[in-house]
């Protein structure tokens, strides 16, 4: 199953390889909505399953039959960070999408969901794609 890692150095996080096929998008929500209850950070869950669900779509649409790695990471006390890993060189580039067409508004999607705080890391033989939630508490006053 998954991974649980944490070092003294770094931040929590969970890890999971997965195949690139569409299978995988569920198996990465369920790795997403498990480490948010661990830590306590239910309220992010409905954006970073959107989020997360966006990102596995893109690199298995555009990263080819290769596996893909999903990686989800507390940042920080309220901020958490979604990322997909994948074996394509091909940066993400945002579209505007036609009223008609049905894709190319993913990135617009994790865009609006994410205050515009995502991107892609270059690898040596891949990308990274990331983007970080931040998780307003609610008050148990209001």
């Amino acid at each position: 199953m998954s991974m649980f890692e944490s070092a003294a150095i770094g931040n929590p996080a969970y890890t999971e390889t997965l195949a690139s096929e569409p299978a995988s998008a569920q198996f990465a929500r369920s790795l997403v909505a498990a480490a948010l209850r661990v830590w306590e950070l239910e309220e992010a869950e409905d954006a970073a399953l959107l989020v997360m669900s966006e990102l596995v779509s893109n690199a298995i649409t555009h990263a080819g039959p290769n596996s893909i790695r999903v990686i989800v990471t507390r940042q920080a006390e309220h901020a958490v960070r979604l990322a997909v890993v994948d074996f394509s060189r091909e940066l993400p580039r945002r579209r505007e999408a036609g009223d008609d067409a049905v894709d190319g508004r993913g990135l617009s999607i994790v865009a609006a969901l994410t205050d515009d705080k995502w991107g892609a890391d270059p690898l040596p033989w891949g990308k990274r794609v990331w983007a970080e939630l931040t998780v307003v508490k609610e008050r148990a006053d209001a």
